[in-house]
């Protein structure tokens, strides 16, 4: 499992979810794939994670939309393409756009699981950091 941390708390997602957006026999890289990628490594200046679990937040939607062009192999990618592809997300309960708060989303993980990993346990695991130093596992 990776870590990063969050909101005070611990955050840890299975391996699956940070392998490379793109790998010998994938056909197509998927979207939430590079955007997990991205905040894997720490891409700071285009996307980061928010405050809660699952949260991003887009920094940069322009630099971000470039990035996804490259990987795509499509220059005139912008954030308005872009955009489409993350509301196709929506009907598929893969992400939804956090209200009130611009360029903000959040991943359905447990939906990412079902959908891509049929066979992978159905929970994630969510250390949250106490006020005293101990840690308590939620989930």
């Amino acid at each position: 499992l990776k870590a990063g941390d969050e909101g005070g708390g611990l955050l840890l997602f299975p391996d699956w979810a940070y392998k490379p957006a793109w790998s010998p026999g994938s056909r197509q890289v998927q979207l939430w794939h590079f955007l997990l990628e991205l905040l894997g490594r720490g891409e700071g200046g285009a996307i980061d994670w928010g405050r809660e679990w699952g949260e991003f937040v887009i920094r940069d939607p322009e630099r971000l939309a470039r990035l996804w062009g490259e990987r795509k192999g499509k220059p005139h990618m912008n954030y308005d393409k872009l955009s489409r592809a993350l509301r196709y997300y929506y009907n598929k309960s893969i992400l939804h756009k956090t209200k009130g708060k611009r360029f903000t989303y959040k991943f359905n993980f447990s939906k990412l699981i079902l959908v891509n990993y049929p066979g992978y346990p159905s929970f994630l695991i969510l250390v949250q950091k106490e006020g005293d130093g101990s840690s308590i596992i939620i989930g």
